[in-house]
């Protein structure tokens, strides 16, 4: 065998052949079928037909959902990079697995909004032969593209053990990744006739939801690898997740004081279409949605947890990061639809105020298709890349 197949080899765990694993790869792959199947009739019948977005709401649950896994997988990346790079902090030791958790994140990205798409296969070829240098789309897509390169060869070398070169490569990765969730934000941002989202502050808001989205899953991930084990969670390897909850309480600190500033905003100054689009989410359609799962169960009840028991408790460190991602799953679909619901003859008399939206029941296979994607990932790094995961000697 070979000196690389041999590391390659190594790498497999004790948890090759648990019961549980193939379970748990059988119960996701039921679901990721069951949504990739309902994906490709959608291309037969027809996007419109299985998807209850209109002229007047065109980007529905799949595209917040995209922006969903897009920020989270930024955020996995730039703390990995962080930690490679400067090796030696309490959160290093979870690293590697964040480099997995990044890649998979970002193909369960991917798969989303290639659903969604009437046509992913024109996006591929176009992108490449009719690259339009002043689309924000077109730059996202292709620094999106450029970093799961950088990502798949920094994890084989850390696979070899081939650790410098995947640092730099890894630093490439998260400026690339970097780039693209700026792009990512500057594709809404830069609308003026969207006035919810039109403004600098967004690109900069992403950038923090992806700090806080990485530190979440990083926080979640790492305690479901031990309960996949059976085993309790070693003290050095629960140090590194305080961690990384230090900064999950901080972005969820500083992602608050964005979020009631930028509501604020709206009801200072501004124009009349962006307070009614913030009204939807104050007391309007929206509102539920809003203050239920963004605010209460994503930001508040969090704060309050991590506080109470000052990040001691691994269960409320777990549970309370669950919670942030649900939030930051209901806060990318609040951010897209609020930008799009006010109707342009809003104001005239009789006119109607709110388009409306419901997510169909494809959509949510769909997206449930997404999250089992990322679920069996998940369970087949862990099955083959364990030991890897648990090192905990810098690099």
């Amino acid at each position: 065998m070979s000196t690389t197949g041999a590391a390659v080899a190594v790498v497999e765990t004790d948890v090759v052949g648990w019961s549980r694993v193939k379970r748990l790869s059988m119960f996701f792959g039921f679901w990721l079928v069951v949504g990739a199947l309902v994906g490709l009739a959608g291309f037969v019948i027809g996007h419109h037909h299985i998807y209850n977005t209109t002229r007047e709401i065109p980007w529905g649950l799949p595209i917040s959902t995209y922006a969903f896994f897009a920020i989270t997988s930024t955020g996995l990346c730039l703390l990995a990079a962080i930690s490679h790079l400067f090796g030696g902090n309490s959160i290093a030791p979870l690293a590697n697995r964040m480099v997995w958790l990044s890649i998979i994140t970002i193909f369960s990205a991917f798969f989303t909004i290639g659903m969604e798409i009437a046509s992913p296969w024109r996006m591929a070829i176009y992108n490449i032969t009719s690259p339009n240098l002043t689309s924000n789309i077109w730059w996202m897509g292709t620094l999106y593209g450029l970093a799961v390169g950088f990502l798949l060869l920094e994890f084989w070398l850390i696979l070899t053990k081939h650790f410098k070169t995947a640092i730099f490569l890894g630093v490439l990765g998260a400026l690339a990744e970097v780039a693209a969730n700026t792009c990512l934000g500057g594709v809404f941002s830069t609308l003026a006739a969207r006035p919810y989202w039109y403004g600098a502050q967004l690109p900069i808001y992403f950038l923090g939801c992806a700090f806080l989205s990485g530190a979440a899953a990083t926080v979640c991930f790492t305690h479901f690898a031990y309960v996949l084990r059976g085993k309790k969670m070693p003290e050095h390897v629960f140090t590194s997740v305080q961690a990384a909850g230090k900064v999950l309480l901080l972005m969820l600190v500083l992602i608050s004081v964005s979020l009631f500033w930028k509501m604020a905003s709206y009801y200072v100054g501004g124009t009349m279409a962006g307070k009614t689009a913030a009204d939807a989410l104050i007391s309007g359609p929206l509102a539920n949605q809003f203050w239920i799962f963004e605010v209460s169960i994503g930001l508040v009840i969090p704060i309050a947890l991590l506080l109470l028991t000052r990040l001691k408790s691994p269960l409320i460190l777990t549970l309370s990061s669950l919670m942030v991602l649900v939030g930051m799953f209901f806060a990318r679909l609040n951010q897209v639809m609020a930008g799009q619901i006010v109707y342009p003859t809003f104001g005239l008399e009789e006119a109607a105020i709110y388009a409306p939206y419901t997510p169909s029941v494809w959509e949510w296979l769909i997206i449930a298709a997404a999250v089992a994607l990322t679920a069996l990932a998940f369970v087949q790094g862990e099955r083959y890349f364990g030991a890897r995961f648990m090192e905990t000697s810098s690099h």
